[in-house]
């Protein structure tokens, strides 16, 4: 299965969508520190990333920016608990978006389709 990097500083999301995800097969990697997420990316190649916008020290906007910058072959899905970003340009870099939810079936929808669509 794929190789999933999950960005998200709340330690229950993180546990939510890493328990999800590992139970349809994927290999999974949280990170809650956002300083490690481009150390990790110079070692390893995740074949999608789900990345949340709020992170301390870090807006997530602009780690997209370093992300893509790093590898623009790479899908993120942005995974945020707010729904005021559906008109943001800065959607655009993205490759999707996913409100957060303790349902995670449009989670796994929409990684499905990216990663089949690679």
């Amino acid at each position: 299965m794929a190789s999933i990097f999950i960005v998200d500083d709340q330690p229950h999301m993180r546990e939510l969508l890493e328990g999800g995800l590992a139970g349809e097969g994927h290999h999974i990697t949280c990170v809650g520190d956002s300083d490690y997420v481009l150390s990790y990316l110079e070692e390893s190649r995740p074949d999608l990333i789900l990345l949340d916008l709020y992170l301390q020290g870090f807006e997530g906007w602009d780690l997209l920016e370093e992300i893509k910058k790093h590898d623009p072959t790479v899908p993120v899905l942005i995974v945020t608990a707010y729904d005021t970003f559906l008109e943001d340009p800065r959607l655009a870099h993205a490759d999707g978006y996913v409100i957060k939810s303790f349902n995670t079936d449009e989670l796994k929808k929409k990684i499905h389709e990216k990663l089949t669509a690679s």
